[in-house]
């Protein structure tokens, strides 16, 4: 069984992403889940994962709701890796612990100049399954 990397980062709940209810604006976690997905393939040294890399289904589960100026941890784990796409499973925990939103981000590999979905680079399979994959923290 492939090792897949994971990242993580920390933020705080600023109030630009609170909505009108003053808890997090639905959009907040998936900004934060960006920026932990960043992180993982700046780590990985791999620069050209974002242009090439449209998002084809994302799945979020809100649990609980997190407040202006509360920490937060946003995680990413590569959870499946396909011929053309790339799932990653994430969760955004508050500073107590508790998880205030799980899911899942696919991403496809269409490569510039391209109009449909291709094999990911061999470069890129390699550095996702490489044994030394652990976690990355910002």
């Amino acid at each position: 069984m492939d090792r897949f990397p994971e990242a993580c980062v920390e933020r705080t709940v600023e109030w630009v992403d609170t909505d009108a209810s003053g808890h997090q604006h639905n959009s907040a976690i998936l900004r934060w889940v960006e920026a932990a997905e960043a992180e993982l393939f700046r780590s990985l040294e791999l620069p050209d994962y974002f242009p090439s890399a449209p998002r084809v289904q994302q799945v979020v589960n809100y649990k609980a709701k997190l407040w202006f100026g509360q920490r937060i941890t946003a995680t990413v784990k590569v959870s499946a890796l396909g011929r053309t796409s790339l799932t990653l499973a994430f969760e955004v925990t508050s500073d107590a612990g508790d998880v205030a939103a799980y899911g899942t981000v696919t991403t496809a590999y269409v490569p510039q100049g391209a109009t449909s979905a291709q094999p990911w680079p061999e470069h890129l399979v390699r550095a996702v399954k490489a044994e030394r994959a652990g976690r990355i923290t910002e």
